[in-house]
């Protein structure tokens, strides 16, 4: 009689011992269980580990877990996929890979219903409903639900930059911003506006600017009700409720809304002036300044009066801020020069005088001066 499988050993020996109650393998042993099968049972109640790497001594409790793990140092990849052709040094991996051409998707979230490839992909969903970040920076005490995350924000500590462009060497800590840098050498720009016809060379670019398109704005302020296309803005607009000014002037002191508030004021301390004009060579500190000076060389008169029809080269603000100067200035003449009250009478006639002199074509000077 040739020796029967493990599963058809079970069974036959089922039918030797009836009844519902587990029994002791060990008196069926040398009728029907292969011996490196017996040794694989024992196993799974201990913590024996008896097949152990000739290159790194890692042990094993299978022996089929040993020979995969071999096919790391030997490079071998037995299980190729008929579809791609890519190959892979586990039946596990080559298993879950297939999954990508078939689509299935067998383990499914109790919470959302969402459906995964791998049991890996589910647990780590599953942290979204519960909450659980275990992976946490030993630096910062940041908490994440996924070690690759951990991996990715430890490079703001150590300032690693693993991912290189080829074309000018800048390197970057994500992968997927060398993928959109590299877009800058290419002139690729993948994601296009159906509505528009515009591209970008981000996902995330192209999902903002149609909010153009459709109106769409999903970012409320709680406070006001007041909505945004984009995060940011959101986060920008809370400030005028908050009072918050995250951005101080390391010079001055200073302290700002936005970074480009507080870009456009550090230029006050280093005399940056990046707006040229390209008609006379003058420089300014803020783009709003050079497109108000270049009306100069074109006469040009953007703003209309509404109630008198007149058109003027400065706009309603620069106009005001002129007016609010000039006030300061006046006040400032009144309260140097004001004269006293007791030469009044005598400032009164020095000036008839001198009006009567130059009526006579006369140049001489009041007896007064």
């Amino acid at each position: 009689m040739p020796p029967l499988s493990p599963q058809a050993s079970l069974t036959f020996c089922g039918k030797v011992h009836p009844g519902d109650e587990p029994y002791d393998y060990g008196e069926c042993r040398e009728a029907f269980w292969p011996e490196d099968f017996l040794i694989r049972r024992q196993g799974i109640h201990t913590s024996e580990k008896p097949y152990q790497c000739k290159e790194c001594g890692k042990a094993f409790k299978y022996g089929s877990r040993l020979v995969q793990h071999e096919n790391i140092h030997s490079g071998k990849k037995p299980y190729e996929c008929k579809e791609c052709g890519k190959a892979f040094n586990s039946g596990s991996n080559f298993i879950q890979h297939q999954r990508v051409h078939t689509g299935e998707k067998p383990y499914a979230c109790q919470d959302c219903a969402r459906a995964f490839g791998r049991s890996s992909q589910l647990i780590e969903h599953q942290r979204i409903h519960t909450g659980e970040k275990p992976y946490q920076c030993k630096e910062c005490g940041k908490a994440f639900n996924r070690i690759s995350h951990l991996k990715v924000h430890g490079r703001i500590h150590t300032g690693e930059k693993p991912y290189a462009c080829k074309e000018c060497g800048k390197t970057f800590s994500h992968r997927s911003q060398l993928i959109q840098h590299q877009t800058l050498h290419t002139g690729k720009k993948l994601y296009e506006c159906k509505d528009c016809g515009k591209a970008f060379n981000q996902g995330s670019t192209l999902i903002r600017h149609q909010r153009i398109h459709t109106g769409e704005k999903p970012y409320e302020c709680q406070a006001c009700g007041k909505a945004f296309r984009v995060s940011s803005q959101l986060k920008q607009h809370q400030r005028i409720h908050t009072g918050e000014k995250p951005y101080p002037c390391k010079a001055c002191g200073r302290a700002f809304k936005r970074v480009s508030h507080l870009a456009v004021h550090y230029r006050i301390h280093t005399g940056e002036k990046p707006y040229v004009c390209q008609a006379c060579g003058k420089a300014f500190s803020h783009g709003s300044q050079l497109t108000q000076h270049q009306v100069v060389h074109t006469e040009e008169k953007p703003y209309d009066c509404k109630e008198g029809g007149r058109t003027f080269d400065r706009g309603p603000a620069t106009l005001r801020r002129r007016r609010r100067q000039s006030r300061e200035t006046q006040v400032n003449v009144i309260n140097i020069e004001k004269p006293s009250i007791s030469t009044y009478p005598l400032l009164i006639i020095r000036e008839l005088m001198l009006a009567s002199n130059h009526r006579n074509g006369s140049d001489g000077e009041s007896p007064l001066a």
